[in-house]
Parts: structure tokens; sequence; C-alpha cells
């Protein structure tokens, strides 16, 4: 009898063993990562993201050099801390995009997202985020190992949207970075030169991650943001007082994103009804925690900031006293001496981003004797996403010119 029960303990051992290293279909490693193999591109499948999927994503003319490569892609999922709420544990996902080639030692992109208005629009689905596909499509299918982090609060993650929240954005980069090396090592893959790219919150993120590297010692080749919001304060109070002709009426889904994340994750108590006119404050609380997607909002949303938020806290914008404001002045991501060199693309007609906020890092830096920084100018028809896509096609040729 007692070996019976023995033999069942052992048999329940190993059972339990078997479930942890193959949860949800993925593969646990050491340090609380898992990875699940999710799907693979051919030559073919990245071709077609390069041309007729990037037809439909926009008009702005732009010609990519075909993949040379498959790709395989793995979810990794990880734990990351909330520094803003005393280093809570969490778990939260990203991707990881590695070329099938015959090298061990691949060059890296950390990619950082784009806003987006749902949890799932995001690297860990990126048959959901057309902008992950073609960074996969333009660096995974030329050989460079691709990740990105999902942020807290989107993909898997159960927690609110941690929009713009500057240590939490940090942090889930920062971890997910170091769940890369887990991922390659596993996989008997050697990482090779850093590089970061991002795009509008995500040229923030990479601003902010290029800091926090830079503060550990952690070498970065070279950065490239495009449409970058380096001054939050700046945007924000640039979209409340002075709106351009190519403002774009989604604005208004990102003011209501930054106010309800900072309520959140900064204990401002009160500041959503504070800041957000009442006939709109319970739809923008819908649509930060995801339960109606912009679609619905949009409709209800006003076409300007100004219209959406109160009076009293639109005026406020020029007060050092109002604390989301002075959040934002803190929460900026430039002011500082850096090492890593960086390109800043920008449109003329960025319905977002503002050329003068995207290029405000290139004389600053120059001014106190950074790292080089350029302003790269994407045409007088890039939008928004056209900076994007222009920065994609530029920055590839750069980082490789630096390896």
């Amino acid at each position: 009898m007692k070996r019976y029960c023995i033999s069942a303990l052992l048999l329940c051992m190993i059972l339990l063993l078997i479930g942890i290293c193959y949860a949800e279909g993925g593969r646990a490693v050491p340090g609380g990562v898992s990875y699940e193999h999710i799907g693979d591109y051919s030559i073919e499948r990245l071709n077609k993201i390069l041309t007729g999927e990037l037809a439909e994503f926009s008009t702005f003319p732009i010609k990519y050099p075909p993949a040379r490569n498959a790709v395989s892609l793995y979810r990794v999922t990880y734990n990351t801390v909330i520094p803003e709420k005393d280093n809570r544990p969490v778990t939260v996902t990203g991707l990881a995009a590695l070329p099938k080639v015959q090298e061990k030692k691949l060059p890296m992109v950390s990619y950082q997202h784009g806003t987006v208005f749902s949890r799932t629009e995001v690297p860990s689905s990126p048959e959901e985020s057309m902008e992950t596909r073609l960074m996969i499509a333009r660096f995974a299918g030329q050989g460079y190992m691709v990740i990105a982090a999902d942020y807290i609060g989107k993909g898997k993650s159960n927690e609110p949207d941690s929009y713009m929240v500057k240590e939490s954005t940090m942090q889930a980069c920062l971890d997910m970075l170091m769940a890369s090396k887990i991922l390659c090592a596993d996989l008997k893959i050697e990482q090779g030169d850093l590089f970061l790219s991002g795009w509008s919150q995500g040229a923030w993120s990479t601003m902010m991650f290029r800091n926090r590297l830079e503060s550990l010692g952690i070498p970065v080749k070279a950065a490239a943001t495009a449409a970058t919001p380096c001054d939050l304060y700046a945007a924000m109070t640039r979209w409340i007082n002075n709106r351009s002709e190519y403002d774009a009426t989604w604005i208004v889904g990102t003011v209501a994103l930054l106010i309800n994340s900072y309520e959140d994750y900064y204990g401002l108590q009160g500041l959503s009804q504070a800041a957000i006119k009442p006939k709109y404050w319970q739809t923008a609380k819908d649509f930060y925690h995801n339960k109606i997607g912009w679609a619905q909002a949009g409709k209800v949303f006003p076409p300007t900031a100004k219209e959406f938020l109160n009076d009293d806290f639109a005026a406020e914008s020029s007060l050092a006293s109002n604390r989301f404001f002075a959040r934002l002045q803190e929460n900026q991501a430039y002011r500082w001496r850096y090492a890593t060199p960086t390109r800043y693309y920008y449109g003329k007609i960025d319905e977002c981003i503002a050329p003068y906020i995207a290029t405000l890092p290139v004389e600053y830096e120059s001014a106190i004797g950074g790292a080089p920084a350029k302003a790269v100018y994407a045409g007088d028809n890039a939008t928004h996403r056209g900076a994007f896509m222009f920065g994609v096609l530029d920055q590839k040729e750069w980082f490789d010119s630096l390896r």
C-alpha cells in the first residue's frame, strides 16, 4: 500500500511538471517565463504584408524590399511589477519573432507599439496589429529578432491599461527584454546588437526605455522613433489650446485613456470626473476598461479635446498646481543627456503629433552635448501612419550600417 501511494505521488508530480512546462500549449522556462509557438510567416506571407496588407493600412506611397527568410512567432508570458503600486507583481505578455536562418547570433530590435483602442491589438496577437506585422516583415524577414511588450493592461494582462505611465512602461519593456534572453537561451540563440524602435505612444515608450537601459549600463546600438510625443504636457495642452486643421477626432480617445490611466496608476482620485464633462464620463470609463471600442465611443465623444473636457479643467493646463498636468510634465521623455544615437521621424500632416513636438529632442540634445540626434522628414504627405512607414524603411538601413 505504501509503495502504491509513493508511486501515485510520483505520478502526480510528473503530471504537475508536464502541466507547468506546457501550460496553455506553451513551454515554461526558468525565471517565471513561458512561451508558446503561435505560428509562422512564410516569405510569401511576409511579402504580402509589405504590399497588399500595407496598402490597406495606408495609402502613403512607399516600397519595401522583399523578405529574405521566413519567421517563427512566439507569445511570451512573463512576470513584471507595477512600480506605481508598490511593485505589485503581475503577469504580462509580449511577442518574440525569430527569423528562420542558419545564424545563431541575431541582431535584435525591441519594438514598442503605438496607441491601440482595444486589449488585443497588440504584438502578441500580430494578426490584429498591422504595425507589428510590418515590423516583423521588415526586420525579422531580414534576419533580425524582433521582440515587443504588450504593456501592462494589454494582451493577456488583467490589469487596467497603463497608458503613458512612466515606470510601469519601462518595467514591462525591461522585463520583456530579460524574458527574451531566457527564451533565446532555451532555443540556443545568442542575442547580438540591441536596437530600439517605436511609433506614437511606442515612441515615447522607446525613449523612456532607452533611459532605463542606459541607467543600467545596458548598451543600445541605436534608437529610432516615429511621430514622437516626447513631451506629454506639450502634446496635451496643444490638443486643448492650439488645435491643428490636421488633428484627428480619435485624439479624444487618447485623452480619455490618459486621464483614466493616470487616475488609476497615480492614485489621482476623482481626476476623471474633474476633467471630463459628465455627459462623456461613463463612456470614457467604459472605453478605458475595454467594455466598448472606439467604434462605439467615437459616436459619443465630441471631435475635440477642448469640448471633451470641463472648461475649468482645460483652463488649468497652464497651472503647475494641477496634479495631472504636473505629472505630464514630469513624464517628459527627452530632457536628459543620453548616450544612444537616435533618429526622429515626422510628417508634415501628422494628425496627432505636430512636427515641432516630434522633433523637440533634436536641438535640446545638441545643446547639452548628448549623442547624435537627427530629425528625419518623412515628406509633405506623411500622416501619422506615413511617418511610421517611412521610419520603418529608413531605420532598417541605418541599423544595418551600424552593425
